[in-house]
């Protein structure tokens, strides 16, 4: 059976009859500047900048399946983007095609306050939501760090430091609505919060990364904002006591919002970077959420924990303000981690493990990096077994490369080896798509595949990803 990938080869005159129809329908909302081009494609990684043939910039749903229709009558391929946040070579055009730049596509369509969910265009950014509900009284919680749009946060099931508490966003996802390869709009599911009707189609697509469809439209689950809010950060002697102490927290049924590690090298990247004045040991950045008394609760009974363990003390962000450039400078930290070795690639992967296995993960991690020589400062939402590395390396360097490159395969090794898995919010994309037969099997991945045949047989949709 031919697989789709291998069905959408690159094709100059498909190419140049797809930009020439285009190019009639949009007018100068398709462009085709070399510039242009390669900022749609990947720019954070290691990973090679594969620029699409061109970019369009659609404005509504309607227009969205006009481009899929058109490029599917050529078979040529078509790549979704919302900012270019993404890691792992998401937005890459390997075999060409058309990227889809939902920039316009921004709006909030609906608020139900009553119901506690909207709905809103995929280019909305979470910030821009977050304002827009801001005198509601409602908030969106998941927040990867990045100011992503919502399209893309659905597309590559993002996650981020309110996950411990809120979930992710396949938790937050109540239906979508999605251009299939064909250029129909499908609708995934109601707004009812729970539905026993056919298949989770709406899961399907969340994760899928545009393999399957393109996201025009969102309904999202909405949570109160909380009466108080309590953040601060406490120092560990080590890693490990910080890890165990989040696994403490989480087992001991405390409710925090946010758990946050931050490890020494770290914290000297982000005193320099956001003019911080914090000890250059290991931390948890925390948050409680709830009512005044359940706060303070909350941070009687981690303090506890953390004196158990050698931490403390617990240094509250009690102003508004202090609250606000803690977590900016935790937002901050791939930045701030960039500029310990300037000049340098970074290079961040993550991997999550269960949370019992954590600690160790961690240290065998720390061990590894320290044994080769490597500089790699390491921060995690460690309150659901998931942290990340950014590398920083010399490209130029063919030996440190070789390090470098082995000991991210071994860090996946490591966590799949402890039942975890080799992405826990950075999506597969390009970069570990050669994981999946070791972490799901050989069956899974036919599911995928077969899941991609009968969704997009001509393979146009983002191909070259996840299952190619």
């Amino acid at each position: 059976m031919q697989t789709p990938a291998a069905s959408a080869r690159h094709d100059p005159e498909r190419v140049v009859a797809v930009v020439h129809a285009l190019a009639a329908r949009f007018g100068n909302r398709l462009v085709t500047a070399r510039a242009v081009r390669e900022q749609h494609a990947n720019t954070t990684t290691w990973i090679a900048n594969q620029p699409p043939d061109a970019v369009v910039f659609p404005q509504a749903t309607d227009d969205v399946q006009e481009i899929v229709r058109i490029c599917a009558a050529h078979r040529v391929p078509v790549i979704p983007f919302g900012v270019g946040t993404s890691l792992e070579g998401h937005v890459n055009a390997p075999l060409g095609g058309v990227s889809i730049d939902f920039r316009d596509m921004n709006r909030v369509l609906a608020v139900h306050a009553e119901d506690l969910d909207c709905v809103v265009e995929p280019g909305i950014t979470r910030k821009a939501l977050n304002e827009h509900l801001r005198d509601s009284g409602l908030f969106f919680p998941i927040d990867p760090g990045a100011d992503a749009t919502l399209g893309g946060m659905a597309a590559t099931r993002a996650s981020g430091t309110n996950a411990v508490r809120y979930g992710t966003m396949k938790d937050n996802v109540l239906a979508l609505e999605v251009v299939l390869a064909n250029g129909e709009l499908m609708t995934t599911s109601r707004r009812a919060k729970k539905t026993a009707a056919g298949y989770d189609l709406t899961r399907l697509m969340v994760g899928a990364e545009g393999t399957l469809g393109v996201i025009t439209s969102l309904t999202l689950k909405l949570s109160g904002i909380p009466e108080a809010i309590a953040a601060g950060v406490c120092p560990f002697p080590s890693v490990e006591a910080c890890c165990n102490a989040a696994i403490l927290t989480i087992q001991s049924g405390i409710p925090v919002a946010r758990i946050e590690l931050l490890d020494a090298l770290q914290i000297k990247a982000s005193n320099a970077y956001s003019k911080l004045t914090l000890p250059e040991v290991p931390m948890l950045f925390l948050e409680f959420h709830g009512s005044d008394a359940s706060v303070a609760e909350q941070s009687k009974r981690f303090g506890e924990i953390a004196g158990e363990l050698g931490g403390g003390p617990f240094d509250w962000a009690i102003k508004v303000e202090d609250r606000s450039r803690l977590w900016q400078a935790r937002h901050d930290a791939y930045w701030a981690g960039r500029s310990l070795r300037p000049g340098a690639q970074a290079i961040p992967t993550d991997v999550c493990v269960p949370i019992s296995r954590l600690a160790e993960c961690v240290a065998a991690t720390q061990a590894d990096i320290a044994e080769n020589h490597l500089v790699a400062p390491i921060i995690g939402h460690v309150g659901d077994g998931n942290f990340h590395l950014t590398l920083l390396v010399d490209l130029a360097d063919a030996d440190e490369t070789k390090r470098a490159q082995a000991l991210c395969e071994r860090l996946v090794e490591r966590a799949i080896a402890m039942d975890g898995t080799c992405t826990g919010e950075h999506g597969v994309g390009q970069g570990k798509m050669k994981y999946l037969a070791a972490e799901l099997g050989e069956p899974a991945l036919l599911a995928m595949r077969a899941i991609k045949q009968a969704l997009d047989p001509q393979g146009i949709m983002n191909p070259g990803k996840i299952v190619a």
